[in-house]
This record gives C-alpha cells, structure tokens and sequence, in this order.
C-alpha cells in the first residue's frame, strides 16, 4: 500500500496492488450493502437463487479471502520495500517503519469508529508491526512460519466451530447449546440481529458512531487484531517471501510466472468447486457455510492468493505498454487513497446519511456498481499521479510518518 518510485522493479508489485485494491472492493461489497451475516450466509439477506446465488458462488471461488490474502501478501512485500528503502537512504529503518505502523493504526481507528467498521488497517498496523523482526529471514524460513501460523488459525477456528456444532447435540452443555441457537437464529432469513443492522445503518451518521463507540464494539479493532492476528502475519511473511523471492519483485521470467499461476489458480479453483458444490448440497447450512469459509478453503485461498500474484506480475510484463496496465498500475500506487475512498463512497450509497439503499440492492447488482468503481479508480489515479508524486493520503502518511511535509506536486 505504500507508494514507491516507478521503476521496472516496483511497476509490476503497482499493477499487482492495483488490481488487488479492485479485488479488495469486489469481496467487500456485500458486507457495505447488507448485514453482516449476508456477507456468509446469501439466504440471510440478498437472495439465495437464480443471479443472486450465481454472483454469491463467483464470490466464494474467485474472490473472497483470495483477494485479502493477496492484498495482505502485498502489504509484507511492500513493507519490506520501506525497511530496504530507508536503509539505502541512509534514515532508521526501524524508525521509519514503526512511524509508518503508528500512523496507520490512527487512521485505521479512525477509519472503524467514523466510517465502516469493516477496517482492516489497524489490523495491518498492529500486526505489521512485527513485520520488523523478520526482515533478515530466509525466504524458506518465511514460507515456514507464514504457514505455520495460517495453520494454527485454522486449527483455532476450527476448535471453534466444532463446538457449536457440537451445541446440537441433545445431550450438549447448555452453554455450547445457547451458543449454537444464537447463530443459527443470526444467521436465519431476517433474522432479528440482521433487521437491526440494517435499521442501524439506514439511520443517521450520530447512531451508527454511537453503536461502534458503545460498549459492545469500542474494542472490536483490537479485538480483531487478535483474532485474525496470525492469519494476517502469516500471509504477510508469505509476501515477503515472495518479493524476496523475485516473483513480487519483477525478476521472475513470463514463463515461470505462467506456471505458478496456471498450478496455483488451478488447484485452488478446483479445491474451492468442489467445496461450492458440497455447501450447496448441503442445503446452504449456515454451519457448514461459515467451516467452508474460514476453515476448509484456507489452504486453497492462500494458494490462490499466490496464483493471483503469478497472474498480474506476468500480465505487468506482458503488457507493459498497455494503457490500461499504466492505469491499474496508478490505481495500485494510489491504493491507500482508493481503498479508504471507496469506504466514503459505498457508506454513503448505502448509509443513510447518504442515499440509505442499505439492504435495498440485490446481490447481483451491487457487482454493478462495483465496476462503476472501479472505473472511477482507474479515470482519477493516473492523471493525479502524472502530476503529483502521491495520492492524497498516501502523501498525507508519508507527511505524518515522517513528520515533514512532503513534496507533493511534480516540476
């Protein structure tokens, strides 16, 4: 997310952040639109038949957690740009890095508390912080813990959903029981939980602060840090892995990149059909539903994250030339400006301080808007970066990072 001087070296990571930061979108789209348990579970809330359970599908195969493994990926690389870049300018690079995580935890809280609570940047602050520990490791020692760590995540969550499932069971603890009646009540058509949200965010901008500055959810940024903590750590040394590795740095040939790409987005699309088709199957069960998303397709979700990088550093290559690759790779080095801009934009199509449509756009059609979006990434990025060194919030964090105002506009 950080941006960088536009070399050969760094244009391929700028087109691969760009048409991750798309992705980003693409996969947060219903959690902008609709309750939180529509984002899982389609019967919930925005149909779960015809269109609208062909684009939930799309979703599980293709995008979700494929995009914010990649997007987390790329910010471990790009951090690890930072670190090397500070060290050959001759600045602190703990210094510099630290101050960078700082910054970002701020505007992470503020993004959570005053826009949308789905942030993940206090997430990648917090965790990034230890990102510093492991900048001299090996990229063999960083494949090794960076799986290491995304497997005890799924051990955990899965330790988690096998007791609700176990909450079904006639002779189950009453606890374990009350837990598993709560979500599938969360979890139903309409359910209450889902009628207040939507309710909450058809209100006013003064209510929804107020919920998740409440009691119930003033914490639930640090709260996420720890839940998703070695997940996202995991994934992130897998990113600099891979930039060490040369992929995400620009040095491997079209041909190799091919390869990871066809084996890793092959497997993982395959792997993920046949988990598609076992969900539906199964008659959508909200249990079996949430086990297929943060347990079963992990494994094949990081190893399409990988393929999905294979994919865009080689179309970087391949059509470098190309006027819509200089576009994406503008969208990518304005990432942090696009990815917080579209929370204001989509908060205010769907929030009702804005157009209050939350809850009120089918499935399908969200995916439209979606790619008006991206659209508007691609129209402003390139022509602001043709004259400016940064996008606004990027220079904004680099201003504040460093605690000097940045040089903004070109000569």
């Amino acid at each position: 997310m950080s941006s960088a001087a536009s070399t050969p070296r760094i244009t391929g990571l700028d087109v691969t952040r760009g048409f991750a930061v798309m992705g980003i979108l693409a996969m947060n789209i219903i959690a902008f639109a609709m309750p939180q348990a529509a984002y899982i579970a389609p019967a919930n809330w925005g149909g779960d038949s015809g269109i609208d359970l062909a684009a939930w599908a799309l979703n599980y195969v293709l995008i979700d957690s494929k995009m914010r493994g990649l997007f987390s990926m790329l910010f471990g690389a790009s951090t690890l740009l930072v670190i090397q870049s500070a060290a050959a300018a001759g600045r602190s690079p703990a210094r510099s890095h630290y101050a960078r995580m700082a910054v970002l935890a701020l505007f992470g809280l503020g993004h959570f508390y005053l826009i949308w609570w789905g942030d993940i940047l206090f997430l990648y602050a917090a965790i990034g912080s230890l990102l510093y520990l492991f900048r001299n490791m090996a990229v063999r020692r960083l494949v090794i813990w960076g799986a290491a760590l995304i497997g005890i995540n799924m051990l955990l969550m899965g330790a988690v959903i096998a007791s609700l499932a176990l909450g079904g069971a006639s002779d189950a603890p009453t606890e374990l029981a009350e837990a598993r009646t709560k979500f599938e009540a969360d979890f139903a058509y309409h359910s209450a939980a889902s009628v207040h949200d939507a309710a909450l965010h058809r209100s006013s901008y003064a209510a929804i602060v107020a919920e998740k500055t409440g009691p119930e959810k003033r914490f639930s940024p640090m709260a996420s840090a720890l839940q998703f903590s070695m997940e996202t750590l995991g994934l992130m040394l897998i990113g600099m892995a891979l930039f060490k590795s040369g992929m995400l740095g620009g040095t491997w040939s079209l041909d190799r990149l091919a390869r990871w790409r066809n084996r890793c987005l092959g497997a993982g699309i395959a792997a993920n059909l046949g988990l598609l088709a076992m969900q539906i199957s199964g008659g959508m069960e909200p249990l079996t539903l949430l086990a297929a998303t943060f347990v079963w397709s992990v494994p094949f979700d990081v190893i399409m994250s990988v393929g999905y990088a294979a994919l865009f550093m080689g179309l970087a290559q391949r059509f470098a030339s190309a006027p819509i690759i200089a576009r994406i790779a503008a969208a990518g080095r304005a990432a942090f400006t696009n990815y917080l801009g579209t929370s204001v934009l989509m908060t205010s199509i769907f929030y009702g301080y804005g157009l209050g449509l939350f809850g009120e756009v089918s499935r399908a059609a969200c995916y439209l808007l979606v790619a008006a979006v991206w659209g508007l990434m691609l129209l402003w990025s390139k022509p602001w970066l043709e004259r400016l060194h940064y996008g606004p919030l990027e220079w904004l964090w680099r201003s504040l990072a460093r605690w000097e105002m940045q040089r903004l506009r070109r000569n």
